[in-house]
């Protein structure tokens, strides 16, 4: 059945003062249920056009408060559509307090978040990794720990977040919480979902984040030369665990493949590809995209060692990976064993596929960005500007040489 609204403007009579003025009310009606409030203004009752409901006379104060009164209204009509729009119990008093700003139903910012957090675990595997889940629950805890220190509630309404609180958030990631700019980027861009949810949903009626541009730095990644590479895999290592971290390493740099990804290699992802070579096929775990790799003799070797291994073929696996941070622990005794003076990391290996492998070897970078399994060719190009920039610096090595040769 559909419900009767009306909204009224008029003068309360009973509480005018000494001047003949009395105080302006609202008069909100949905299906003959009344609920008013004070607009907090007054007018001249002999001033007073009850039929137009609104003052008569075109002075300047006549037209002001003609026009306040028709934003009321406006706003007014525009709750009481949203709240039919979300099929909800549209009362009198549910939309008075919606204007007011104290309706008792506020949808909370951290409830908000965790709802989403709960859905994105149920869906790990079908529609996210398992490391998106985690960085939301980063994001969430981050968000958190800003409200109670900023605000010291657990919690707030979505509504009251602003342009202000997101800039109060992303300068505490980088001072309480040191936080790197770009990492205070993608936290607040997860954020940023929690509130577009909210505002898809007329929880909010406006966006907070219209005016917050996210500017991500462009970072120099590292990666090995050639002379690098050639020195790790000569290098003998005095221990059997190192010498596996240096293999899996190494084979990262021939296939390009991320540590998550190697983690889960299996036989059934090495097939026979179009070349009649052994080629690595796989979803990337981190986009789900597909990641068509040939397998280069290194590599292919490197396979080979260890395909014999009883513990592997239990677990239906083809590499012996160890945890993300004990395998970086190694690389950094490996890095100073073979007196190399970067900050080895184990994701360093597919930066050193993606340069020093391939696009400095030819590869075009369309077929560099398949392997990769980026999903925007933009993300691969960012390795075309690294050896740009190698380039520059070889070339000013040579104009060196030359002036020194010539002089």
């Amino acid at each position: 059945m559909q419900s009767t609204f009306s909204i009224l403007f008029y003068p309360k009579g009973s509480a005018v003062d000494k001047n003949g003025y009395a105080p302006l009310y609202a008069r909100i009606t949905v299906d003959t249920k009344r609920s008013e409030f004070s607009i907090k203004r007054k007018v001249l009752l002999t001033k007073w056009n009850p039929g137009a409901g609104k003052i008569r006379g075109t002075l300047t104060e006549a037209r002001e408060l003609n026009r306040y009164m028709t934003s009321i209204r406006a706003r007014i009509n525009k709750i009481q559509e949203q709240l039919s729009n979300n099929e909800v119990l549209v009362t009198a008093d549910k939309i008075k307090y919606t204007y007011l700003g104290k309706n008792k139903n506020h949808k909370m910012l951290l409830e908000i978040f965790q709802e989403h957090n709960d859905k994105v675990d149920n869906l790990i595997g079908k529609d996210f990794a398992a490391g998106t889940a985690e960085r939301y629950k980063t994001a969430r805890k981050h968000v958190k720990d800003y409200i109670l220190m900023e605000y010291n509630v657990k919690d707030i309404p979505v509504s009251d977040v602003d342009h202000k609180f997101i800039s109060g958030l992303e300068y505490y990631l980088k001072t309480t919480r040191n936080c790197a700019h770009n990492t205070a980027i993608k936290y607040i861009t997860n954020f940023k979902k929690i509130i577009r949810i909210a505002y898809a949903n007329d929880w909010i009626t406006k966006d907070p984040f219209t005016n917050w541009k996210p500017r991500l730095k462009i970072v120099d990644r590292e990666f090995l030369t050639v002379g690098e590479i050639q020195t790790m895999v000569e290098k003998d290592l005095h221990t059997e665990r190192l010498d596996q971290v240096k293999d899996i390493f190494i084979f990262c740099c021939f296939t390009g493949l991320a540590y998550s990804d190697v983690k889960k290699l299996s036989a059934n992802n090495v097939v026979i590809g179009i070349d009649g070579g052994k080629w690595i096929k796989i979803n990337r775990s981190k986009t789900d995209t597909r990641s068509n790799i040939p397998i280069l003799p290194t590599a292919e070797a490197i396979l080979e060692k260890y395909a014999e291994n009883s513990e592997l073929q239990k677990d239906h696996l083809l590499l012996p990976v160890l945890s993300n941070q004990k395998m970086n622990a190694y690389l950094k005794e490996i890095a100073d064993l073979c007196k190399i003076n970067k900050n080895l990391t184990f994701h360093l290996a597919r930066h050193t596929f993606a340069t020093t492998v391939t696009l400095s070897n030819g590869v075009p970078i369309e077929s560099v960005s398949k392997m990769l399994g980026h999903k925007s060719l933009k993300t691969t190009q960012h390795y075309a500007k690294i050896l740009d920039r190698k380039v520059s610096d070889d070339m000013l090595v040579l104009k060196d040489k030359l002036s020194n040769a010539f002089t």
